[in-house]
């Protein structure tokens, strides 16, 4: 119940700062161009928050233009709101189309500014999620982003990495000749290629040689296409050449067959059915071979030997059956030569930033492309519960992670609306790029017939992605 709590707590937290930067970003250029803005609202429903803002300044109507109504009242300012629903959020601005405007308030109307400072207006708000993403990369690359240096491991050599040469204490510096400093640069670069068809590129640089470098070649065809939960580095073989792992018991899933024995946080799992464990990926090929089995496990417990009986799970992967635990490792420190902090000076770390943030917006750019295509499996598509759950674990992991996430979702956030989809950001810049060309707006009834489709499309992608979520737990 706890983890649920703090799952759901972390989904507001991080939408909210997400939904408030993305609208902020249209609050802001409206409020350039002059354009009245009723209400900015973090959620939808009712407020549970009110405050009322100052009324804009510019409110008296252009000379010679033609008043035949006023407005009663004084012009009142924004109403900035926090509503009950914390799933998105909205800035409503003065528009003749959703309700009637006096005449001394229609220059204030989006509906009648110039169509460039419309599509400027509705462009700004996936711009602040881009902008949010460079100043947290650019944060990251100050402070120093840790990670661990790409060293191959023992390398299985019927696997297609052993098979084209890889060999162990070779370190991985470029993948497809895109430099890798940090094993999550070399799985962000093979994620890049899920669903290609042709070679992979791994260049290494030779064990004792810094200057020695070679490249390999991994053939692939519609590589992954299929797979629900890809994971490029294990279906290559590439493995990291892991510092020994203690058979320690790190953190348990609420009422998984590990709990249910018994088990508690620390306890060191010495035997399993009978099989001495040395260490942890022992273990999980063990308990992978039992599934649905009731087996003896022995574990140290302050200095005491403590049998418990479990009853292996069974969880699905790659349509094979194999056993699960509901128990993960505890944290082990790397040597200091496998650690890498990648920084750069303040005044220079924006450079990085930016090019950070092109290359994920490429890449949900080419994922979306992909997946529309069928060459990525739409099973990987993510709904709330997912987002919740990994907002919850890189909160918990530390500052860097969650800020990490943060730029990663502001990105995809970004990308996703706009996206040519009538009721999203792009829908309506497609519109306005229309009115550019033609001179004259789209009539009314495509818009509405765009609407419709556009939350066909929208309310199907929510619905396939919160069963996706379903079927992940």
């Amino acid at each position: 119940m706890i983890e649920v709590i703090q799952s759901v707590l972390a989904l507001i937290v991080t939408l909210s700062i997400l939904v408030t930067i993305h609208e902020l970003g249209h609050y802001w250029v409206a409020r350039l161009c002059n354009v009245h803005v009723l209400r900015f609202s973090v959620g939808f429903g009712k407020p549970i928050y009110m405050k009322l803002g100052k009324p804009p300044v510019k409110v008296d109507p252009p000379e010679g233009q033609e008043i035949f109504t006023r407005s009663n009242e004084p012009l009142s300012g924004t109403e900035f709101a926090v509503a009950a629903i914390p799933l998105g959020g909205y800035v409503k601005m003065l528009d003749e189309r959703e309700g009637v405007v006096p005449d001394d308030l229609k220059h204030l109307a989006f509906n009648r500014k110039p169509v460039l400072q419309r599509i400027a207006i509705t462009v700004a708000g996936p711009v602040a999620n881009f902008l949010l993403a460079i100043v947290a990369y650019w944060i990251l690359f100050t402070v120093g982003v840790a990670g661990i240096v790409p060293l191959l491991g023992d390398i299985d050599p019927t696997s297609a990495a052993g098979k084209a040469g890889l060999r162990k204490g070779q370190e991985i510096v470029a993948i497809d000749g895109e430099q890798t400093r940090q094993w999550s640069d070399v799985n962000m670069q093979l994620f890049t290629r899920i669903g290609d068809t042709g070679s992979i590129g791994i260049t290494v640089r030779e064990p004792g040689s810094y200057d020695t470098k070679s490249t390999y070649q991994i053939g692939i065809y519609n590589w992954m296409s299929k797979e629900e939960e890809p994971f490029p580095m294990s279906d290559l073989g590439l493995q990291l050449d892991y510092p020994p792992i203690p058979a320690i018991i790190g953190a348990l899933v609420e009422t998984g067959a590990a709990e249910a024995a018994g088990m508690m946080i620390g306890d060191k799992i010495a035997i399993f059915d009978g099989k001495a464990v040395k260490d942890w990926i022992e273990l999980v090929d063990l308990i992978q071979a039992h599934p649905q089995e009731q087996v003896t496990v022995s574990v140290i417990r302050n200095d005491q030997l403590v049998d418990l009986f479990v009853s292996v799970g069974v969880v699905e992967r790659d349509g094979e059956t194999i056993g699960y635990l509901g128990a993960s490792r505890q944290a082990i420190e790397f040597p200091e030569h496998m650690e890498r902090v990648v920084s750069y000076p303040f005044y220079t770390a924006w450079i990085p930033a930016m090019e950070k943030t092109w290359s994920v917006t490429l890449f949900t750019l080419s994922s979306i492309k992909k997946m529309i295509q069928g060459a990525i499996s739409p099973k990987n598509l993510s709904g709330p519960i997912t987002i919740a759950q990994i907002a919850s674990a890189t909160a918990q992991s530390g500052a860097e992670s969650f800020i990490s996430f943060i730029a990663l979702l502001s990105i995809s956030l970004g990308v996703l609306n706009l996206l040519p989809i009538p009721i999203l950001d792009g829908g309506h810049l497609l519109y306005y790029l229309v009115e550019l060309v033609t001179r004259r707006p789209v009539p009314e009834r495509v818009q509405l017939w765009g609407l419709q489709m556009g939350m066909f499309i929208i309310v199907s992608i929510m619905l396939l992605a919160f069963y996706n979520d379903l079927m992940r737990l």
